[in-house]
C-alpha cells in the first residue's frame, strides 16, 4: 500500500507547470507548444503508449488553462537537507555493494547548493584486468545522454537559432511518416518529449542488429503510427535522435561537437566524450559486465546504440557528472541560464504507466511526466527531475530535488539491479522520510557506521574538478 506523506506542493503546484505557452523568439526559455499536458509515466524504457484521451481520464499534472511561463528558481535558496542526511554513510553503502564483486564497479556523486559533497569510485573497472574505479573513470551513460540532447537544443533556442515549435522537416526535408501529414506536424519539442506518434521504441531492435541510423530514418516512412505527433507519449531512441540532425542543420556542427563545445568544455567535463572511440580513448574506463556462471565477465562495449548519439552516445566520469549536476541545479548560469533549466525540467506529457515500473516508484510516486530530455516525478510530495539509462553492461540513474537544491547520480558497469536502490535511499534521506529498506546492504552497516568517528565531509564549489576522496578498490 502506498504511503502518503504530508505535502503542501503536489506536482500540479510545484512550479513545473510552466513551459507550455511559447515565449517570444530569442527568449532565454522559449517554451514549447503542447497539445497534451496531462498526467504521468517511466524509466529508461516505457511500458505502454500513453494517448491523450487516456491521460485525460486521470488527474492532470497541469491543465492547459493553468499553463504559465516557467518560473526559474534561485540557486542556493533550496530547503536544507534532513538533519540525519549523512554522506559518509551513503558512501559506505556504495562500498558495501562492490564487496565480493556483487557489483564489479560503480561511481556515485552527490551535490547540494552547488557544492560537490561526494564524487567517488568504488570497486573495479574490469574483472579480467582489475583497476580501481576512481572519480575520473569513464562510464557509458546510455539514456542519461538524453538530458544533454535536450539541453544543447535549448541553448540554440535561447540563442534564437530555432524554436521549440520549429518543424523537423524544415531541417530534414526528406523525413516521411506513413501518415503523409504527420512529418509536417512534428516539432522539436515533440521529439524531445517522445510525442512523435510512433509505436514505443520504434526500430530499436534493428539498431541492436547493427542497422544504420540514416537507413532507419528513411524507414520511418513505413513505421505504423499510433497517433498524430504531439497527441501521445511513447519512448523512442531512433526518432529521438532526429534532434541531432536539427542541431547540425542549425549550428553547422556535428551533434557531438556541438555538445562538446557548448557543454563539456565550459563545464569542465574533461573526461566526457561521445561514441565507442571516445570511451576507448579514455585514460581509464569501466568495461561492461554481464552474468557468467556465478559471477561476472567483461565484454567490449557494443557499438549499436552509440549510433544514436543524442539518445545514448555520451561517456562520462563521475567527476564530469558532478559538474553536470551543479549546472543542472542552477549553479552555472554562465552556461545554462535559469529560464532555460526551468523549461527543460518541466513536464509536457504525462507518463502514468511508469509509476508501476519498480517498487520505489509504486510506493513513492504520485505523478510522473516527461519534459525535454528529463522525466519529472511527484516523489512523496517533492518534485524530482530524473532519468535512467541502460545498455548492455552499463546502468545509470540521475535525480535532482529542485526545492532542496540537491542532486545525485550513480553509474555502474554491470547489469545488476542492486545499485538501483541507492536512488530512493538517497532521496528519502535527503527529504527526511522514514527509513525503508530499498538497498541490499549489510543490515548492521548503519549501526556500525554510527559508532565510528569520522570527519565531516569536505566540499568543492561549482566548477571544481578535484574530488573528495580517492577510489577504494575492492
Amino acid at each position: 500500500m502506498k504511503r502518503r506523506y504530508p505535502s503542501h506542493r503536489p506536482l500540479v503546484r510545484l512550479g513545473l507547470i510552466g513551459l507550455l505557452l511559447p515565449a517570444a523568439l530569442g527568449s532565454a526559455a522559449q517554451a514549447p507548444t503542447s497539445t497534451d499536458v496531462i498526467d504521468s509515466e517511466g524509466e529508461d524504457e516505457i511500458t505502454a503508449i500513453v494517448p491523450l484521451d487516456e491521460q485525460t481520464q486521470r488527474s492532470a499534472i497541469v491543465s492547459r488553462e493553468d499553463a504559465v511561463k516557467p518560473q526559474p528558481r534561485v540557486p542556493g535558496q533550496g530547503k536544507p537537507l534532513a538533519p540525519t542526511f549523512d554522506v559518509t554513510l551513503l558512501e559506505a553503502m556504495a562500498q558495501d555493494l562492490v564487496a565480493n564483486q556483487r557489483v564489479p564497479g560503480l561511481a556515485m556523486a552527490i551535490v547540494h547548493k552547488g557544492q560537490v559533497l561526494s564524487a567517488r569510485g568504488y570497486g573495479i573497472t574490469d574483472v579480467k584486468a582489475a583497476e580501481p574505479v576512481d572519480a575520473h573513470t569513464v562510464f557509458r551513460l546510455a539514456s542519461l545522454s538524453k538530458s544533454f540532447a535536450g539541453t544543447v537544443t535549448g541553448m540554440l533556442v535561447s540563442e534564437g537559432a530555432l524554436r521549440w515549435d520549429s518543424h523537423i522537416v524544415d531541417y530534414l526535408p526528406s523525413l516521411r511518416f506513413s501518415d503523409p501529414l504527420a512529418a509536417q506536424q512534428l516539432t522539436v519539442a515533440d521529439v524531445l518529449s517522445h510525442r512523435v506518434g510512433l509505436g514505443r521504441n520504434t526500430y530499436d531492435r534493428d539498431i541492436e542488429r547493427n542497422a544504420d541510423y540514416h537507413d532507419l530514418v528513411q524507414r520511418l516512412a513505413a513505421a505504423p503510427m499510433s497517433c498524430q505527433p504531439g497527441n501521445c507519449y511513447a519512448y523512442q531512441n531512433v526518432a529521438f535522435s532526429l534532434v541531432g540532425d536539427v542541431v547540425f542543420a542549425t549550428s553547422g556542427q556535428f551533434f557531438s561537437e556541438a555538445v562538446s563545445r557548448r557543454i563539456f568544455k565550459p563545464l569542465g567535463m574533461n573526461d566526457a566524450s561521445y561514441g565507442l572511440e571516445g570511451i576507448q580513448a579514455s585514460t581509464r574506463w569501466a568495461k561492461p559486465h554481464v552474468r557468467a556462471g556465478g559471477g561476472w565477465t567483461s565484454l567490449m562495449p557494443k557499438p549499436t546504440y552509440y549510433r544514436l548519439a543524442p539518445a545514448a552516445g555520451v561517456n562520462a566520469s563521475i567527476s564530469d557528472m558532478a559538474q553536470w549536476l551543479v549546472a543542472q541545479t542552477g549553479h552555472r548560469p554562465d552556461v545554462l541560464p535559469a529560464p532555460l533549466l526551468a523549461t527543460l525540467q518541466a513536464p509536457i506529457v504525462g507518463t502514468p504507466p511508469e509509476m508501476r515500473n519498480s517498487s520505489w516508484r509504486r510506493d513513492r510516486l504520485d505523478a510522473a511526466g516527461y519534459g525535454l530530455g528529463w522525466r519529472v516525478y511527484d516523489y512523496a510530495g517533492q518534485r524530482v527531475v530524473f532519468h535512467g539509462g541502460a545498455v548492455q553492461g552499463y546502468r545509470g540513474l540521475m535525480a535532482m530535488i529542485p526545492d532542496r537544491d540537491f542532486g545525485m547520480v550513480v553509474l555502474w558497469n554491470s547489469e545488476s539491479s542492486l545499485p538501483s536502490g541507492l536512488l530512493p535511499t538517497i532521496l528519502d534521506r535527503a527529504i527526511g522520510l522514514p527509513p525503508q529498506r530499498w538497498l541490499d546492504v549489510d543490515p548492521n552497516l548503519e549501526t556500525l557506521h554510527a559508532q565510528r568517528p569520522h570527519a565531516p565531509p569536505s566540499t568543492q564549489s561549482a566548477g571544481s574538478t578535484t574530488q573528495r576522496a580517492a577510489a577504494t578498490p575492492e
